[in-house]
């Protein structure tokens, strides 16, 4: 298994997800992000895009007891599975960080979710066009529980290519749910990515308070 990071992801100051908390004018507010999808879809390739300190990784090699639960029919060139989660930090500009945290994709392992989605604003929901099915449990989850969430499909080059209508639609998102096209090992297409799910959350947060108080 392999553990790599310069900060400790036990320790973030992280924002509540309302966006209630305050700041000083020399604090740096932090965000905490899901990185959520099927296995082998891109997770831990695009934490370790965007971040800017060396990601924590906790892998181990795919093993043949595992090829039994894990379908990795498109995934040939993959060696290795996220069995806890990763972790990376990107700064968005000046005085916002975000903390990122890429979800095992494998169903054994879903019951670390709920204690890794506490206190997310958001989460990106990578998607495979070849295997669009494996997101529908992570899309599931967080719709069920009210977190907001855009869909970014990762454009594999063996992968035929669609619209993110046609994305949206084949996986039934409720209206106003994002769909963004990404090449997860492009920190400027990733970075990207986080900037939207960061503009739509907000957009969302915001509603339900004025909702509360109207």
């Amino acid at each position: 298994m392999v553990f790599e990071s310069h900060d400790d992801p036990h320790d973030v100051p992280v924002a509540p997800a309302d966006g209630s908390a305050n700041t000083s004018d020399d604090s740096v507010l932090a965000l905490k992000i899901l990185v959520a999808g099927g296995f082998g879809v891109g997770k831990t390739t695009l934490v370790g895009a965007v971040s800017e300190i060396r990601p924590l990784r906790t892998e181990e090699r795919l093993s043949e007891a595992g090829a039994a639960l894990d379908d990795s029919r498109d995934v040939v060139r993959k060696t290795t599975t996220t069995v806890a989660m990763d972790f990376g930090r990107i700064t968005i500009r000046a005085g916002l960080s975000l903390y990122l945290f890429g979800t095992p994709g494998q169903d054994r392992f879903w019951f670390l979710w709920d204690d890794l989605a506490q206190g997310a604003l958001g989460a990106v929901v990578l998607a495979d066009t070849r295997r669009l099915e494996d997101c529908f449990p992570a899309v599931d989850y967080f719709e069920n529980r009210g977190i907001p969430f855009l869909v970014a499909v990762n454009c594999f080059p063996e992968a035929r290519a669609y619209g993110a209508g046609e994305v949206a639609r084949a996986l039934d998102l409720d209206r106003g749910t994002p769909v963004v096209l990404c090449d997860a090992r492009d920190r400027d297409s990733g970075k990207e990515v986080l900037i939207r799910l960061v503009e739509h959350a907000g957009r969302v947060h915001t509603a339900r308070l004025l909702d509360s108080v109207g």
